[in-house]
């Protein structure tokens, strides 16, 4: 009989392929750093993980892979009755509690190591990274507990060079060879600056970044910062420090960091190989972000903008008519996705319509669209013209409460739009914003 695990198990179709083949070229020869929490060893999904890291690792990414034995060394304590001064690795470490993180890491590093061997990867343990005792802190003696003195990127660098995956334990070892244990978020953290990763990621069985109990897929690095300085409770627990260190390394210059539910199956492949994503993605300013459009754009913006015709919210444009207007089109990029456009087409030499305003529906709600129509704004002011006209239907209250625009009276309705009014049999609403002027 098959276990449990392998009835849950489904075989990548060739649909998934495509859409993970899409984005094969952008992440080609990047490196990831991904971190496994303690917990994710005894997930039933620990062996299809394997696999996705496996898939990870053929498609060319470079991966480089560490580890966490929080949940081990709390049950290792408790079944051997010895008092752990700090399970998850923030607090000191004293000698009976580095002896069984030494066992559980021991234990963890073989379970992980034999999982990528049997997918047929190759992977080495290494001590690439060098340790140094905490100190003192705030008066506490931290004992045996460490920080990173020196990542060898060389030595990993060799490693990835040959296709090998460095599996990092988080006991490192001092110049004289006294053992420490590091918190495996820090490690995570001091790997991905140090290796200029293009990812960080953290699996864990959680759902992902939650602030006030509300999960967050996609927020700026700044907003997290801020959230971390006045309301620290504000995210949870489990996630906190996480948050803590995706922070420190996008400021590092890792440019994402990600927190991904380890129970989700192929939860990391969706994460990183489609649009949306099902995890928390924490972003540096590049990220996101609005520029012209492109002729390869077309299709993207055709695909997005039918969401909106089909709702009525937008006038229905084919392909081609988008294809020779391309170039007044503007798109909001995530990962070099589109997942957001407007159009700013001139009415005459002072005046010009803003259309086409939308945004894909998994990213609305996060104020995308504000940001679309604020940029259209300042383009429509370097471009000259003194008035920016929108038709619509059923964003009447965005645009005159969010955006600034009033209702144009009818005489001031250029020709060119009564005709499009007349045409389209929309009864659409017209809003005029005067260029020259801030909203109130």
């Amino acid at each position: 009989m098959k276990s449990e695990e392998e009835a849950n198990a489904r075989e990548l179709t060739p649909a998934d392929l495509r859409g993970i083949l899409k984005y094969v070229p952008q992440w080609r020869n990047h490196t990831f750093v991904v971190a496994l929490d303690g917990a994710v060893f005894a997930e039933e999904h620990f062996s299809n993980l394997m696999l996705e890291l496996a898939v990870l690792h053929n498609l060319g990414i470079r991966l480089v892979l560490c580890f966490g034995v929080g949940q081990q060394l709390a049950d290792l304590g408790k079944a051997r009755k010895v008092a752990i001064t700090d399970a998850r690795g923030y607090g000191p470490t004293d000698g009976p509690t580095l002896e069984l993180a030494t066992e559980a890491a021991g234990v963890l590093q073989f379970r992980l190591m034999q999982g990528l061997t049997s997918h047929g990867l190759r992977c080495a343990q290494c001590n690439a990274v060098r340790a140094t005792e905490r100190g003192i802190l705030k008066g506490v003696d931290q004992l045996y507990a460490g920080k990173v003195d020196r990542v060898d990127t060389g030595v990993l660098e060799s490693l990835l060079d040959r296709e090998i995956i460095p599996v990092i334990s988080p006991l490192a070892f001092g110049r004289e060879g006294a053992a420490y244990r590091i918190n495996s978020d820090l490690l995570a953290s001091e790997l991905a600056i140090a290796l200029k990763a293009s990812k960080l990621i953290f699996l864990l069985p959680y759902p992902g970044l939650t602030i006030r109990g509300k999960f967050r897929l996609n927020i700026a690095v700044q907003e997290v910062r801020e959230v971390l300085e006045k309301d620290p409770e504000a995210i949870d627990e489990e996630v906190r420090s996480k948050a803590q260190h995706a922070v420190r390394t996008i400021e590092g210059g890792t440019p994402r960091a990600h927190i991904i539910d380890s129970r989700i199956h192929d939860g990391l492949l969706m994460e990183i190989f489609s649009k949306v994503g099902i995890g928390s993605m924490i972003h540096s300013n590049p990220y996101a972000q609005i520029r012209r459009a492109r002729r390869r754009d077309v299709s993207p913006i055709f695909n997005l903008t039918k969401m909106g015709v089909r709702s009525e919210e937008l006038r229905a444009r084919s392909r081609t008519a988008i294809d020779q207007q391309f170039g007044d089109y503007f798109v909001y990029e995530i990962d070099e996705s589109v997942i957001g456009c407007f159009r700013l087409s001139p009415l005459s030499a002072s005046e010009a319509e803003l259309g086409s305003v939308f945004v894909h529906s998994a990213y609305q709600g996060r104020d995308i669209g504000r940001t679309l129509v604020e940029y259209a704004i300042e383009e429509a002011r370097r471009s000259g013209w003194s008035r920016l006209f929108a038709l619509t239907t059923q964003a009447v209250p965005f645009f005159k409460n969010v955006c600034g625009f009033t209702e144009a009276p009818a005489a001031d309705v250029p020709p060119a739009l009564r005709d499009l009014l007349r045409q389209s049999k929309r009864n659409s609403r017209v809003l005029v914003r005067l260029l020259d002027k801030e909203p109130s």
